[in-house]
């Protein structure tokens, strides 16, 4: 088995440090490399081609959030998981629009870490339900008419079809769930989600869940 090439970046040695020694015990994964600040992570993912980036929010120099932006825009682009100490704030949600597949809080316990960074690495955001709630109701608080009108226009590609499944992903369901809800078979939600992608030139479920919010698709949904 192939292990999951991985990418530590935080300004603070300790953190790195605390990773480094964790996902050094399993088999499946590999520290590839390290970087104290934003400003090193393009030139250190050319050098070791991760899998998955570890990305401080916060640093010095150059943020994790400039650093995720620049690295989703690669064509080779690693996935990306955000570190922070704040459940939901504007950084992160920011961070998620330009593509990261999640966040973990460092205070997560270790166990669950290695799982984000397997799931991330097999295709699957690390953002629970839950979570996706959390984050919605933050950006509730953060949008503007702009962006609601934006989406709209956006969200105007998808067929009927896609748009049910689209709001489906945005409540955060998984595809089986959204495949019971909507009579559909599993294989048939994931060529959906997928042309969903395609379409809105996203990278992934988090990035549609937060569009068709600012869409005010979820609203529409709401029972009384």
């Amino acid at each position: 088995m192939t292990a999951i090439r991985v990418l530590l970046v935080d300004d603070d040695p300790l953190v790195r440090a605390g990773l480094s020694f964790m996902m050094g015990g399993t088999d499946d994964i590999e520290i590839v490399g390290e970087a104290a600040d934003g400003g090193e992570v393009e030139a250190l993912v050319d050098r070791t081609r991760p899998d998955v980036v570890l990305m401080d929010i916060r640093m010095p120099t150059v943020d994790g959030l400039t650093a995720t932006e620049a690295l989703r825009r690669r064509e080779d682009a690693p996935q990306v998981v955000v570190l922070t100490t704040f459940h939901a704030d504007e950084q992160v949600l920011r961070a998620l629009r330009a593509g990261a597949a999640g966040f973990v809080l460092k205070d997560t316990p270790p166990a669950e870490i290695l799982a984000a960074v397997r799931r991330v690495a097999a295709g699957d955001p690390v953002l629970s339900p839950a979570v996706t709630r959390q984050l919605m109701a933050h950006a509730a608080g953060t949008g503007t008419d702009t962006r609601r009108t934006r989406a709209r226009a956006r969200m105007q590609s998808l067929n009927d079809r896609e748009r049910e499944v689209a709001v489906a992903v945005g409540r955060g369901l998984a595809n089986a769930g959204i495949a019971a809800e909507l009579y559909m078979s599993v294989a048939t939600v994931k060529a959906h989600v997928s042309r969903i992608l395609a379409k809105l030139d996203l990278n992934n479920r988090v990035q549609i869940a937060l569009l068709a919010h600012d869409a005010g698709l979820l609203e529409e949904t709401d029972g009384p």
